[in-house]
């Protein structure tokens, strides 16, 4: 059975946003966490140093601009 703590306002709904908002804080810092302790291993450092960011950005960018083209149609 569930309470009814309304009292005239939307106050239930209040407490459903503020957990969804916290929810949703928690899930984006363990994923951020998760990101750094990834990119801290030594083996992960090596090979992204060795991998050029620049070209693969640069070689998604007209797949993208494509994308954007057909999506819009």
């Amino acid at each position: 059975m569930e309470l009814d703590r309304t009292n005239g306002h939307n106050a239930g709904q209040d407490d459903t946003d503020t957990r969804d908002t916290l929810f949703l804080l928690g899930g984006a810092a363990m994923v951020v966490f998760g990101a750094g302790l990834i990119l801290s291993t030594p083996m992960v450092r090596r090979a992204l140093g060795s991998a050029n960011i620049g070209d693969l950005v640069g070689a998604a960018v007209p797949d993208l601009q494509r994308y954007m083209k057909l999506k819009a149609m």
